[in-house]
């Protein structure tokens, strides 16, 4: 006797097509992120494109390249700041740089970077334990446009305040408006924190390990992928990083109950910053 599946409202295998059309059109691989969040997304995404049904916004996305790219923004909307959880970068300078700076030359990987504030909030760590000018940053993420946004290093002066609260709770050792200058409501950050920074297109569903590298931060982003896309990531992560190597994780997440979990040994477990056996 066949098992019994349960019925899918018609909302979910609309959902269920525009991930398969988009990845069959376009190679960008959603159909592993977690369900509620997606759903949630991608109807906000049809209200505010003018679409009735989900299928509507398929045959958009499938005719219009531009459809494709709007609908990108929903997709990945960023939810970052500068120096977020500060206590993570608290560790990392009393537990990680002081290791780093044992090497010569250092490459580290910023995946899923999003607009950038993650990458900056690195580069101002590394240049005030001078490691900046001997490491190479490789920002990635699969929306070119918060890519451009990262490279420009612009963000906007009313987040000052509370990012100048962050870093001084990480420890900051300067002033923090010393690296940006103030005009138009904007913040635009030093050139040279970007100078040894090489932003690229990436997928961790799709896209392989492109270098060696001694310390991968990657926080909040695995939260919205399921099981199976995790692993991929974590097994990429794996394989980049040097022995001994470190791993930075988002607050909400972890690899207690991953294959890879027992590769990598706890170096700040609260602050989910692990170190590779």
């Amino acid at each position: 006797m066949q098992p019994i599946r349960p019925q899918q409202s018609d909302t979910d295998i609309e959902l269920k097509m525009l991930m398969e059309a988009i990845y069959l059109k376009y190679s960008y691989d959603f159909r592993d992120y977690t369900g509620a969040s997606q759903k949630r997304r991608v109807l906000h995404a049809m209200r505010e494109m003018g679409c009735d049904t989900i299928s509507q916004l398929q045959s958009r996305v499938l005719h219009e390249p531009a459809g494709f790219s709007e609908l990108l923004q929903y997709l990945t909307i960023p939810v970052t700041e500068m120096f977020r959880d500060p206590t993570y970068f608290a560790a990392l300078r009393e537990h990680v740089m002081p290791v780093l700076s044992t090497y010569p030359s250092l490459k580290i990987w910023v995946a899923g970077c999003s607009t950038g504030e993650e990458v900056y909030s690195l580069a101002i760590l590394l240049k005030e334990e001078g490691l900046l000018e001997r490491s190479i940053i490789y920002a990635t993420d699969i929306n070119p446009q918060s890519l451009e946004k990262a490279k420009k290093g612009v963000f906007p002066l009313e987040n000052m305040r509370a990012y100048t609260e962050n870093y001084q709770a990480a420890g900051g050792r300067r002033a923090f408006s010393d690296y940006y200058t103030a005009a138009y409501n904007a913040a635009l950050f030093d050139r040279s924190l970007a100078e040894n920074v090489t932003f690229a297109d990436h997928s961790l569903a799709t896209d392989a390990v492109f270098a060696e590298t001694q310390l991968i931060s990657c926080r909040n982003v695995m939260i919205y992928f399921k099981k199976k896309l995790q692993e991929r990531a974590l097994g990429l992560f794996h394989e980049s990083l040097c022995h001994r190597g470190f791993l930075g994780l988002g607050s909400k997440e972890s690899i207690d109950f991953s294959a890879y979990g027992p590769l990598f040994e706890p170096v700040v477990k609260r602050e989910r910053l692990f170190r590779k056996l």
